[in-house]
């Protein structure tokens, strides 16, 4: 199980950390029984302080998203993957209305920015991962 954290975004790291168990479970990429990096492993391989990863685990399996298991950390809880498409388009709405912001402070059309959010999809799809470069 693979993290993105941007440290230097405006969401908090502990919400990232959050927002992506959630989309990855609700998508159905993350399945009930998997086990997620220890605490100790995520904060090392991200730089980042452990009691903001305890903090974002300990919300999600208030949330019923996670399981503590004895012996083996957290692991995704048993919960049925959204199917629909509307409820999935929901979790990436707020991440489009804040680029959508950012396009328009920019000053760039509609169709640039469209553009640009085509070619990182592509991007991932590939598996680049460069921030540097849009």
């Amino acid at each position: 199980m693979r993290f993105s954290i941007q440290p230097s975004a405006a969401e908090p790291i502990y919400r990232q950390i959050v927002e992506q168990v959630r989309r990855h479970v609700d998508s159905g990429q993350w399945r009930a029984g998997e086990e997620l990096p220890s605490v100790r492993s995520l904060a090392q391989e991200h730089a980042i302080n452990p009691m903001t990863v305890s903090k974002a685990y300990s919300l999600l399996e208030a949330e019923g998203l996670l399981e503590r298991r004895r012996g083996m950390g957290m692991v995704i809880a048993a919960v049925k993957p959204s199917s629909r498409a509307s409820q999935r388009l929901a979790l990436l709405a707020p991440a489009l209305q804040a680029a959508a912001l950012q396009a328009a402070q920019l000053g760039l059309s509609a169709e640039d920015a469209l553009a640009l959010f085509k070619r990182c999809l592509q991007d991932q799809a590939r598996g680049d991962h460069n921030d540097d470069n849009p």
